[in-house]
């Protein structure tokens, strides 16, 4: 095959792989599978505009979180079909999350969070810095810690994998295009309790999806009379975030909390 001809050849296979992922689009939009976008986000920033939107308390409530409060009761491990994974799919520091969910909560103006997670660190310097300003006779004097009337406990409790798939995919002359997509989800549980009476005020359940989808097209082709084979291949998979639907979803549970607690007067806003 002489070189023109070759060249005229590729040109025509890039003319009918783009018009099969055309037609392949319009399949999407008409309904043949869900056309699913992954929102391109960032765990260093709040996932909900609403929480931080939130007009500030009128008095702010005094919340603890313990270590054990708030984790993953799921024990799932990371998804892999070739080999066994001992890496768990959630993080076991979610209690990071809940902690920035209620700090940023109109923009750092609505809730007091006490420090009891690393409780122990805290403790130990507290009693240096008193033992070293009695031995000095200094006469300053280290302030009590910040008391709170409320806890929040809760925990991840399911993480829910494959529980929707599909795909669509279309081929001519050798020529194709394909889409799958798969969804997951995560559910995640708050309690609000009085530390007073033991009593649990408010109580709300979050799911969120996570999404994976899987584009991909290919050339599959014999020419210079049928000795010559052709074949490309190429395709991109985007996974959406485990920790950033984890955080959305612990975000949207301190939202619930606050209005629940809105209407049931546990507090006012300014």
């Amino acid at each position: 095959m002489s070189q023109a001809a070759r060249l005229k050849l590729l040109c025509l296979l890039v003319t009918l792989l783009s018009s099969c992922v055309f037609d392949y689009q319009k399949l999407i939009e008409e309904g043949g599978i869900p056309d699913i976008i992954i929102k391109k986000s960032s765990v260093l920033e709040l996932q909900s505009e609403e929480l931080r939107q939130l007009p500030p308390a009128k008095r702010k409530p005094v919340i603890a979180i313990y270590p054990n409060s708030f984790k993953d009761q799921t024990g799932q491990r990371k998804s892999n079909g070739q080999f066994a994974l001992f890496s768990t799919a959630i993080t076991q520091a979610p209690e990071a999350f809940l902690i920035r969910a209620l700090k940023h909560a109109a923009d750092g103006e609505f809730f007091q969070v006490a420090e009891r997670v690393g409780l122990d660190s805290l403790t130990k310097e507290r009693q240096l810095i008193r033992s070293t300003r009695e031995t000095f006779d200094e006469e300053s004097t280290v302030k009590p810690l910040l008391l709170a009337g409320l806890l929040i406990q809760g925990g991840v409790l399911s993480y829910d994998t494959n529980i929707k798939s599909g795909g669509a995919g279309a081929r001519y002359l050798g020529i194709g295009s394909s889409k799958e997509w798969r969804e997951d989800a995560i559910t995640i549980t708050l309690r609000l309790v009085s530390v007073s009476t033991g009593e649990v005020l408010i109580e709300v359940l979050v799911s969120k999806s996570i999404i994976s989808v899987g584009l991909s097209q290919d050339v599959f082709r014999f020419v210079d009379n049928g000795r010559r084979l052709v074949e490309v291949e190429g395709g991109v998979a985007e996974n959406e975030s485990t920790s950033i639907a984890l955080q959305t979803a612990i975000e949207e549970g301190v939202l619930e909390v606050v209005k629940v607690g809105i209407i049931r007067g546990y507090w006012k806003y300014e």
